[in-house]
């Protein structure tokens, strides 16, 4: 069969030197069609680090067949998805880790293309993110908020460097102070099933009107880590921050500090990487709102 593989998934799967995967694609996507019963369609565009076909079960549900590219372990998303079965997140309904594919509920446009109001973006969010919430104990596979917080420490002012200084010594000192109170502040016996990476262009229309998240990181950390990345969301919207959080913390009895901190650690840990790989205005917009607040 012959595929049409998003130019973004060919172009990383070809700088990461594993070419030869775009030859055997086929012949995985049409294996995977006869073990579930699949009627292959389109694909999806807009991803890197996965190719999303539409497909059709044998009954005639639609469904999504998503087959990460190598290097990519897709097994921490199903991890997730197995836990939030179908609740907040897609539906999970088949896996096969070995070739890291994984068979989806098919949902509807993203939340960016549906609501117009950022305002009423964040609420929507903020609901999606609280179906998802629920207790997960050590014995869960899943990495920590410590874990996350320790890695993007080291990670952040190499990074920085790298990407040419594009913020003040004063922002990432307070993003870096923010990661170690963060780290200290996980607690086991409280962490929750967290996304990881919420923000507009991940959640789509669900059958029944609402949303439901999609490409989970999945965490066991604590609900203001995902609270945060909707702080961090729209860096160009203009409205009070500190508001925009007080009011996340309101709906969802998490504590405002550790949702302002979660916010400011996803701000500047994601404003420094995408200056890093050009992807703009987005790295800008975020660090000259990370500076201003820094200030």
């Amino acid at each position: 069969m012959s595929l049409d593989i998003p130019d973004q998934v060919r172009k990383t799967v070809i700088a990461d030197g594993n070419e030869s995967w775009l030859d055997e694609l086929p012949g995985v996507v049409d294996s995977l069609a006869r073990r579930w019963s699949l009627t292959t369609g389109a694909g999806f565009a807009g991803g890197h680090a996965a190719l999303v076909l539409e497909v059709t079960l044998v009954d005639g549900t639609p469904a999504v067949l998503k087959i990460g590219v190598p290097g990519r372990d897709i097994g921490q998303e199903a991890v997730v998805l197995r836990l939030a079965n179908g609740e907040g997140c897609a539906k999970l309904l088949g896996e096969d880790l070995e070739r890291q594919a994984l068979l989806l509920e098919r949902l509807g446009a993203p939340m960016h293309d549906t609501v117009a109001d950022p305002a009423s973006r964040h609420n929507l969010l903020c609901e999606a993110a609280v179906r998802l919430w629920r207790p997960v104990g050590p014995g869960i596979d899943l990495p920590t908020g410590a874990k996350l917080a320790e890695q993007y420490a080291e990670r952040l002012p190499g990074l920085w460097e790298q990407a040419g200084r594009p913020c003040s010594p004063a922002t990432v000192a307070d993003a870096l102070n923010c990661l170690s109170r963060r780290r200290l502040a996980h607690d086991d016996r409280s962490a929750v099933l967290v996304h990881g990476d919420i923000h507009e262009m991940n959640a789509l229309q669900a059958s029944d009107g609402g949303y439901k998240l999609i490409d989970p990181t999945g965490l066991r950390a604590e609900p203001a880590c995902d609270l945060g990345t909707i702080v961090r969301c729209n860096p160009d919207l203009g409205d009070d921050l500190r508001a925009r959080t007080e009011q996340l913390a309101s709906r969802t009895g998490v504590d405002a500090t550790a949702i302002w901190e979660w916010g400011t650690v996803h701000r500047v840990v994601s404003g420094v990487y995408a200056c890093s790989i050009g992807f703009q205005p987005f790295g800008d917009l975020l660090l000259a709102e990370a500076d201003r607040l820094t200030e």
